[in-house]
């Protein structure tokens, strides 16, 4: 189910993500194109790790930028 991202702190580039099993897919504001990042690309440690932010709320974005910009599906 795709949720609106909270973003505790507005300042994220994040909109929305959606939360699967071995995945992540996130949307960014402005951009209506999902980017999916997986156990098989982007590494299980990393998803998790993205999983956990999304639902707090906060760092989602920076995360992403930091680790794995390039590593979506």
């Amino acid at each position: 189910m795709k949720r609106r991202y909270s973003d505790i702190d507005r300042d994220s580039g994040v909109e929305s993500y959606e939360i699967q099993d071995t995945s992540i897919t996130v949307w960014f504001k402005g951009n209506n194109r999902p980017y999916s990042y997986s156990h098989r690309k982007a590494g299980m440690q990393h998803v998790n790790r993205m999983k956990r932010l999304a639902q707090a709320g906060d760092g989602l974005n920076e995360y992403i930028n930091d680790h794995v910009k390039k590593l979506y599906d």
